[in-house]
């Protein structure tokens, strides 16, 4: 009896990229569209970027929390639905572009409605005979009260920032930048409603998304989540745990976070996030971090962490350094840390590595020791004429995720197009095509590799140029901003993708041949 192992298709799709008439992406009717699409399409995974709530740069990847969702993805549609607002409210939407997100105006607009719903949600809790469903209170009770841990620093945090005119914490005056018990009591007293407000956008954000999750679990399609190994400076985690990373006796970073230079930039990249004292995490069980990914995996099937090789080794820079040219190899926690998180979380971890740039023989070892998939992405496969481990025919394992490209690279046809005559001779030869359809003939190479995982950004699907990528690397500004149409979700494509994902024995196998395959006799004449 062979054992018969489930080969997976998806898309990568950040909600903020999804259909919607408000300006950005949310848990609404499109969120539900492009599921439906995913199933009628023969995928089985569905992976998004980090869920936080984003600041200056609206990069998903620094955001204000480790913990909370972003609430602009909050349907609007939804909270008519449940009797928050009115379909009066809705009467005026501006004329928001379909094709990008511009964040600013898409606040500018929701914000008025959130305060609006938070309103009518304290008004009906106050009135003798409600008229909400009394369990979205109870709910909503229960969520804060579940939820405390970090809910309570992050809605406190959130509070005093709008009181502070939404500038980073590190340019607050001292007693609110490192405050005391004392004075975190008055300011909790202080900002009573704003701490409300807060905690309320989380509650729907949270049940809001596990309704459309359990909606896709109900069709086979799994849930990718990703998480930044690190924080953003300007956090609540920061603001709330300040021994749990390396700063001064003032409170500010020794060093930062980035990594060396790189395919995507010659001076590195200099994040700017502050690092982790491991001593002290070592010393606590990594209870901070156990918490963290136990909160990503009740929200997600699987979770990527983004630059896993700075468990193993992390790129140091000094504080105030200009570029990333200066930082020096730390090392990090290594097999202590998965250790401690098997025996939390058991031997079998959902998660994926991005074990993308300068990967040692350690880092593999590290993965491979805990039985985590790593990444091949197939556009890096094609930038040097050397031979290299991510050209399909030289996996190693099937235990990976093939990837045409991520959210950080240009769309295949965009990067296509910049590519020397060299290298796209060789590719054209390596595909056996005309490069006409450059997108397709990589999501099939990328669907008939041997990994377990075939995932492509539904800027590939479609066919899109350098105009629609996600991000640019080092670039701070004009990312993060694509959007798709309703009308891409459409049967046509979807039958396409079915079919591929057919050819190269990816489709949903039913629950019963997931384990095993009937024997097949071959006779001979």
């Amino acid at each position: 009896m062979a054992k018969l192992t489930q080969r997976h298709a998806g898309i990568l799709l950040h909600p903020s990229s999804l259909p919607s008439p408000y300006g950005i992406g949310d848990f609404g009717k499109g969120a539900y569209k492009f599921v439906d699409f995913l199933e009628k399409a023969g995928q089985s995974i569905w992976q998004v970027l980090p869920f936080g709530p984003t600041g200056y740069g609206d990069s998903p990847y620094q955001s204000f929390s480790a913990f909370a969702g972003q609430p602009l993805f909050i349907s609007l549609e939804d909270l008519v639905d449940d009797g928050l607002l009115s379909y009066g409210d809705l009467t005026y939407v501006p004329n928001f572009s379909p094709d990008s997100v511009d964040y600013g105006y898409v606040q500018y607009y929701k914000k008025p409605l959130y305060r609006r719903a938070y309103d009518n949600f304290v008004a009906d809790c106050a009135k003798k005979k409600p008229v909400l469903d009394p369990d979205i209170k109870k709910a909503y009770n229960n969520f804060c009260k579940n939820n405390a841990e970090w809910l309570d620093d992050y809605a406190l945090f959130m509070a005093v920032k709008d009181s502070q005119g939404g500038v980073s914490f590190f340019d607050w005056p001292e007693e609110l930048r490192r405050p005391s018990m004392e004075t975190k009591k008055a300011l909790v007293c202080e900002h009573e409603a704003a701490i409300g407000y807060y905690m309320f956008l989380q509650f729907l954000f949270f049940r809001q998304w596990a309704a459309l999750k359990a909606y896709a679990n109900a069709k086979g399609i799994k849930i990718v989540g990703d998480i930044p190994i690190f924080v953003s400076m300007d956090s609540a985690d920061v603001w709330a745990n300040p021994e749990l990373f390396q700063l001064d006796s003032k409170g500010y970073p020794t060093v930062v976070a980035g990594v060396p230079p790189d395919y995507f930039s010659e001076t590195g990249q200099l994040w700017g996030n502050p690092l982790y004292d491991w001593k002290y995490h070592k010393k606590t069980g990594y209870k901070w971090w156990i918490a963290r990914i136990k909160n990503q995996l009740t929200i997600f099937d699987y979770i990527r962490i983004d630059h896993f090789r700075g468990f193993e080794a992390y790129w140091a820079v000094p504080y105030g350094d200009e570029n990333a040219i200066g930082g020096k190899w730390r090392k990090g926690p290594d097999h202590d840390f998965f250790n401690t998180l098997t025996k939390a979380l058991g031997e079998n971890l959902p998660i994926w590595a991005e074990d993308l740039g300068i990967i040692t023989d350690d880092v593999e070892a590290l993965r491979d020791d805990y039985n985590l998939p790593g990444m091949k992405v197939l556009q890096f496969a094609f930038c040097s004429e050397d031979e290299n481990d991510i050209f399909p025919h030289r996996f190693k394992t099937e235990n990976c995720i093939c990837y045409t490209g991520t959210h950080d690279n240009d769309t295949t046809r965009g990067w296509y197009n910049e590519q020397g005559e060299k290298q796209k001779d060789r590719l054209r030869v390596y595909l056996n095509c005309s490069g006409d359809n450059i997108h397709w003939d990589m999501i099939r190479c990328c669907l008939g590799s041997v990994a377990k995982y075939a995932v492509y950004p539904m800027q590939d699907v479609l066919g899109y140029g350098s105009d629609c990528r996600m991000n640019t690397p080092s670039v701070p500004s004009g990312n993060w901003q694509f959007r798709v149409r309703e009308e891409n979700f459409n049967d046509g494509l979807a039958e396409y993708l079915k079919m591929l994902a057919g050819v190269y024995g990816r489709l949903p196998l039913p629950e019963e041949e997931e384990t095993e395959e009937e024997d097949i006799k071959v006779e001979s004449d």
